[in-house]
């Protein structure tokens, strides 16, 4: 059997009849520019939140740099960041001219090394920005404390964990401002590229608000620089109509976690491959199901040849890349992400995958690892 990574079109099909209506009323009305369905949507994640401030941006990218911009990050100074991350978290910081300093993360969650993040403060350091990789927040009581520690800003990184959470509270009201990214991938996809901002404070919300629209306070009136990120009515009415059916959606991604990891134990996997750790103060929504093993590139090979969907996420850490020689950072420089980068290999867990599909896909990696024992 023939299992994708993920299948959009199965939600799709499901929510349909809800969407299209709404969609031809919005085509009808063309109003596709901070109208109604985003003011409604930002309400709505607001409650979701709750939290007073929520701002629609363009993509998950801009949500981070003017979270970044607002937070007072300027050229030269330095944020604090994790190598192990998608590409957008340090290029962000890198495109106000700033530069990213990366701190290892922890092996078993992935996420950042808090132990090792006060060593990596210096007078240039301006902000922190930690991830919430795969679905699971970092240790935000940690960052928290060396940030107030040191007067610096806290971005929450929160692009593929909106609605998980870290001792109760949900990511991205716990940092000074908090980014998401409704990429359609993402646990709440759009229909293409959205963003989302959520700050505490008043102040930096109004400003944000001029901000996404080139620094306007009033019309044609600008007061600063801004940026043009917005998020489209289009991409809001149907990021609203999914909100609803986000917790449902959370809860079958775990239920397929803890399905994995079960059979994993009992079929004896677990000798040969390691399955995601969820610390036991977060709730972890499982953007990926990500499991780690020194046999990986052989896995996903054989993977593919028998059509099971998979994915490295991610390759190459982000202080090896290319574009970052010029930090000096070099192979072995942080040894974990970059351990980790050779041995990920992410497996199905969207919702509507069927029973049917998961125990196929274990049974593939059954046949593999009882096939290839040393």
């Amino acid at each position: 059997m023939k299992v994708p990574l993920l299948d959009l079109k199965r939600q799709y099909k499901y929510l349909k009849n809800d969407i299209l209506p709404g969609l031809n009323e919005l085509m009808e009305a063309q109003t596709f520019i901070l109208g109604e369905p985003l003011g409604r949507f930002e309400r709505a994640i607001g409650d979701y939140f709750e939290t007073e401030y929520a701002l629609g941006v363009a993509s998950g990218t801009d949500a981070l740099i003017l979270a970044l911009d607002q937070a007072g990050v300027k050229p030269g100074d330095e944020v604090i960041t994790t190598p192990f991350t998608f590409f957008a978290t340090a290029g962000a910081i890198t495109r106000l001219g700033a530069v990213p300093v990366f701190v290892d993360i922890n092996p078993s969650t992935y996420n950042m090394d808090v132990n090792l993040l006060a060593e990596k403060i210096t007078p240039k350091t301006k902000a922190i920005l930690p991830v919430h990789l795969f679905g699971q927040s970092a240790d935000m009581d940690f960052i928290m404390k060396v940030a107030l520690e040191h007067d610096l800003q806290v971005i929450e990184d929160a692009c593929q964990a909106i609605g998980a959470t870290y001792k109760g509270n949900k990511v991205g009201t716990i940092g000074d401002f908090g980014a998401f990214s409704f990429f359609p991938s993402k646990n709440l996809g759009g229909f293409g590229d959205g963003g989302m901002i959520t700050v505490k404070d008043y102040d930096n919300y109004t400003r944000l608000k001029a901000m996404r629209m080139h620094g306007e306070t009033k019309k044609y009136s600008h007061d600063f620089v801004g940026y043009n990120s917005r998020l489209d009515s289009l991409q809001a009415f149907v990021l609203e109509k999914k909100l609803k059916y986000l917790n449902n959606w959370h809860e079958m991604r775990r239920d397929h976690a803890q399905k994995y990891n079960t059979a994993f134990k009992e079929r004896g996997l677990d000798e040969f491959l390691t399955a995601p750790y969820e610390s036991s103060v977060n709730y972890h929504i499982y953007n990926q199901y990500t499991i780690r093993t020194k046999q990986r590139d052989d896995l996903k090979a054989f993977l593919d040849e028998q059509g099971i969907g998979n994915a490295i996420y991610y390759p190459i850490p982000l202080h090896l890349q290319k574009c970052f020689e010029h930090l000096g950072y070099k192979n072995g420089d942080l040894p974990d992400a970059e351990a980790a980068c050779l041995e990920v290999l992410s497996l199905p867990v969207f919702p509507e995958l069927t029973s049917e599909e998961q125990e196929a896909v274990i049974c593939a990696l059954e046949s593999f690892f009882k096939g290839n024992r040393k």
